[in-house]
């Protein structure tokens, strides 16, 4: 996590606690039958959601009002967030195939 620059831009990644089960709950299926891919779809999720750091609006505007969501690229997962003052909120983690809202 990091903290807000003087150019403005929003600098903290919160987790909330649904975003952060699900993120756990689809990893550990995975790693059930490879372990390997799940740690290596962490690290896509890790690296991209933290993009957001520097660039909050790089996800599609969301299907619920209020949110944004970012496909993670080379996974089947898709992050749903809101900006909220200086905080980027993960909502929940999503797989592609699950429907949504």
């Amino acid at each position: 996590m990091g903290q807000e620059s003087t150019d403005g831009c929003l600098k903290v990644i919160e987790w909330l606690p649904l975003g952060s089960t699900n993120r756990f709950e689809q990893l550990d299926h995975i790693a059930q039958d490879n372990p390997l891919a799940a740690i290596t779809q962490d690290e896509q999720i890790e690296h991209q959601v933290d993009m957001l750091m520097q660039h909050p609006q790089m996800g599609r505007p969301g299907r619920k009002k209020g949110t944004r969501e970012l496909v993670i690229s080379r996974t089947p997962f898709v992050v749903v967030y809101r900006v909220k003052g200086t905080r980027i909120e993960v909502i929940r983690l999503l797989h592609s195939s699950q429907q949504y809202p």
